[in-house]
C-alpha cells in the first residue's frame, strides 16, 4: 500500500483537535487507514540549523487514490468525525464566458489517443499544499497511471498561455521548446538524448522513444506546454504565485485519465476562493467520438440493498440508519421509494474504488466500526463460500495423480518463446500465444499454451535426483481468442512426466487411464467384438498421432465423446530427441498433457 507523510502539526490543526500517538492511531484504524510511523517519536534530522518537523506516515488503501495528498486525507477524517459535511463538487463556467478549448489532432491515435482537461481558478498556494500538488501527481504517476504509461499529468500557469489549445501528433524533430527547470530551447530528439541520464526522467523515456510522432500540446501561439508522458514546457510552469491553474492530461487508458483527473481537480478545489468549484474544458476530438466536456464531478448513482448489507455485517440497520452511516463516509445516501429494502446512493467522484453494492456494504461496516460488529457462526453469515467446479475438478485430478505415485510441480506460468514453440519442435501460428509487449528477460516472453515446459524444465533442474521422476502439474494455459472481449481465454490441463533409463510409456499410458476411469470414461478399443460396446455411453479412446513433438510412432491422441460430441483432449507419447537435447535431459521422457475442462 502507497505511504503519505503528513506534517503533524498541520494536520491536527485541520482536524482541530490534537490527538497523542495512540489516539491518531486508533482514529486511523476505526476509518480503515494506518499509522505507520510517528516521526516525533524519533530523532529527526536537521536541515539548515532547523530539526525537519515532525511527520505522520499513514498507509493508505491502494485503491483510495483520493487519499494519496494531505487534502484526501484531512477532508475525508473530518467527514467521518462529523466535522463537516460532504463537498459538493460544481462544474462552473469561466468569468469571461468561454470555456477553454483543446482541439485534437487525428495523428495523436497513433501514439496517445486520449485528451482530457480542466481548470482551477482563484486558487491560493503555499509552500505546504504546492508541494501537495506536485506530490499528488507524482503519486497517480507512479501508482495508477502506471510510470505514466497510462495517464500523464500536465499543469500550468494559465495566465502564461492563451487558449484554444491543439493536442497533435509531430515528428520529434518538428517540436522545439525549453523544457522545465531548463534555459535553453531543444529539439524533442536533442531532448531524449539530454534526459537520458537523468535519475527521475529517465524511466520514462522508452514510452514513446521508438515512435514516428511524439505527442505534444500547444496553445494558440504555438507556444508548447508539454510534451507528455516526458516534460511540460518551461514558459508554463506554475510557481506559488501562480492564481490560475490550467490541467492537461493525456492517456492510452479513458477510465485511468478520468479518474485522475477528478481525483486531481477535486482534492485540489479546496484551495480555491470559491471551494470545490472547477471550470470544465472542451474537448474537440470527432475522429474517436471523445468529444466531450472535461471533467465530468456528476456523482455516480446506485443502489444498495438494505438486508444484503445487515446479512453481511449481522445487523438490523433501518435504511436510514445506513444513509446516516454513509454520510460519514462521504456519500449522499437516502431511502428509496421503490422498494423498502433499497437505498439511493451518490457515489462521490473521487470514489472510483466503489464498483459493487459489497464497497457500500463495507463502507457501512466501517462508519459503523468494525470492532462492534457482532461475532457469529458462519450459518448466520449472508456469505458462504464454495469452490468454483473447474477447481473442485481439478482438486479431484490431483488428488488421482499424487495417490498414484506422481509428485505435484508448480512452474511458472511465463516462458520464453522458444521453450513453448521451439524446443517442442512446434511452430507458432501468431494467432496461439499471449506475448509480453515488453519482456524484461528472455525467459519470460509469452504466456504459456502447453505445461509441457515448465514440466521439463523441473526436470531439468533437478536432473541430480534419482531417476525414475514421475511428475505432474494441474494449472492454466493461455490462449489467444478474438473472438472474446479481453481477447484471451485459459483453459484448465493436466499433463504429467515420466524420466528414467527406460521409455516409461506404458506408466504414462496406465496414468491416463486411471485418470480416465476417475473421470467416468469407458475405455473403447478397436478389436473385434469390442467395437460396438460403450459406444452409446461416455468414452475415450486413442489413435496414433504424428506429432513433431514426439518420436516417429510413439504417440497417440486422445479422443473423447461426450454427450455425443466427439473431440481430442490431449496427446501422450515418447519426446522426440531433439526436444530432449534442447531442455538438456539425458534419459528418455515419456509425456501426457489433457484438458480436463471438457468433462465440467
Amino acid at each position: 500500500m502507497p505511504t503519505i507523510s503528513v506534517d503533524k502539526a498541520r494536520l491536527f490543526e485541520v482536524l482541530g483537535q490534537d490527538y497523542t500517538t495512540e489516539e491518531f492511531d486508533e482514529l486511523c484504524f476505526d476509518f480503515g487507514i494506518e499509522l505507520d510511523e510517528d516521526t516525533s517519536l524519533s530523532q529527526r534530522p536537521i536541515i539548515n540549523g532547523k530539526q525537519e518537523p515532525a511527520q505522520l506516515k499513514i498507509e493508505i488503501p491502494a485503491n483510495r487514490y483520493d487519499m494519496l495528498c494531505f487534502e484526501g486525507i484531512s477532508l475525508m477524517l473530518n467527514i467521518f468525525r462529523g466535522k463537516r459535511a460532504s463537498p459538493d463538487y460544481r462544474l462552473v463556467a469561466p468569468p469571461k464566458g468561454e470555456i477553454q478549448t483543446i482541439n485534437v489532432s487525428k495523428e495523436t491515435s497513433r501514439i496517445r489517443p486520449y485528451v482530457a482537461g480542466a481548470v482551477l481558478r482563484n486558487i491560493s498556494f503555499t509552500k505546504e499544499n504546492y508541494d501537495s500538488f506536485i506530490a499528488l501527481q507524482d503519486k497517480l504517476h507512479q501508482n495508477l497511471a502506471r510510470q505514466r504509461s497510462l495517464v500523464a499529468i500536465g499543469t500550468h500557469d494559465l495566465d502564461t498561455i492563451e487558449g484554444p489549445f491543439t493536442y497533435e501528433a509531430l515528428p520529434p524533430g518538428d517540436i522545439d521548446f525549453v523544457p522545465l527547470n531548463q534555459s535553453r530551447s531543444m529539439t524533442a530528439v536533442e531532448l531524449m538524448d539530454f534526459y537520458r541520464g537523468d535519475r527521475h526522467l529517465s524511466r520514462y523515456l522508452a514510452i514513446i522513444r521508438d515512435s514516428p510522432v511524439y505527442p505534444v500540446i500547444f496553445d494558440s501561439k504555438r507556444t508548447v506546454c508539454s510534451m507528455p508522458p516526458i516534460i511540460n514546457g518551461n514558459h508554463s510552469k506554475i510557481t506559488l504565485n501562480t492564481r490560475n491553474v490550467f490541467v492537461d492530461m493525456t492517456a492510452t487508458d479513458p477510465t485511468k485519465l478520468e479518474i485522475c483527473l477528478n481525483v486531481l481537480v477535486s482534492m485540489f478545489s479546496q484551495h480555491l476562493e470559491e471551494p470545490f468549484t472547477v471550470e470544465p474544458v472542451k474537448i474537440v476530438s470527432p475522429h474517436n467520438r471523445q468529444s466531450r466536456y472535461t471533467p465530468d464531478l456528476t456523482p455516480r448513482e446506485t443502489q444498495a440493498e438494505v438486508s444484503y448489507i445487515n446479512n453481511c455485517c449481522g445487523l438490523s440497520l433501518t435504511p436510514s440508519d445506513i444513509c446516516s452511516l454513509l454520510k460519514r463516509m462521504s456519500y449522499a445516501a437516502s431511502p428509496s421509494r421503490v422498494s423498502p429494502d433499497l437505498i439511493e446512493v451518490h457515489v462521490p467522484p473521487t470514489r472510483a474504488d466503489v464498483l459493487h453494492q459489497a464497497d457500500i456494504m463495507e463502507d457501512v461496516a466501517i462508519a459503523y466500526g468494525f470492532n462492534k460488529l457482532p461475532r457469529s457462526f458462519h450459518s448466520e453469515s449472508g456469505t458462504i463460500a464454495q469452490p468454483l467446479m473447474i477447481n473442485k475438478l481439478s482438486d479431484i485430478v490431483r488428488l488421482e495423480a499424487a495417490m498414484a505415485g506422481w509428485s505435484e510441480v508448480m512452474p511458472l506460468i511465463l516462458c520464453s518463446h522458444d521453450e513453448n514453440f521451439a524446443w517442442l519442435n512446434r511452430k507458432d501460428d501468431g494467432k496461439t500465444a499471449v506475448r509480453l509487449a515488453n519482456p524484461k528477460t528472455a525467459e519470460y516472453q509469452v504466456v504459456r499454451t502447453s505445461l509441457l515446459p515448465g514440466l521439463l524444465k523441473t526436470i531439468r533442474e533437478n536432473k541430480h535426483h534419482s531417476v525414475p521422476m514421475k511428475v505432474f502439474e494441474v494449472s492454466d494455459v493461455a490462449f489467444k481468442d478474438m473472438d472474446l472481449e479481453r481477447k484471451s481465454r485459459n483453459e484448465r490441463h493436466f499433463a504429467a512426466a515420466w524420466y528414467g533409463k527406460s521409455s516409461g510409456f506404458e506408466v504414462v499410458h496406465g496414468l491416463m487411464d486411471r485418470i480416465m476411469l476417475m473421470l467416468k470414461s469407458a475405455f473403447v478399443t478397436g478389436e473385434e467384438g469390442l467395437q460396438a460396446k460403450g459406444m452409446d455411453e461416455d468414452a475415450y479412446w486413442i489413435e496414433e498421432v504424428d506429432d513433431p513433438t514426439f518420436f516417429p510412432g510413439h504417440a497417440a491422441a486422445i479422443h473423447v465423446r461426450i454427450e455425443g460430441k466427439e473431440q481430442v483432449i490431449g496427446v501422450f507419447g515418447i519426446l522426440h530427441p531433439t526436444v530432449l537435447e534442447k531442455f538438456e535431459l539425458r534419459y528418455p521422457v515419456s509425456t501426457l498433457e489433457l484438458n480436463i475442462e471438457v468433462f465440467l
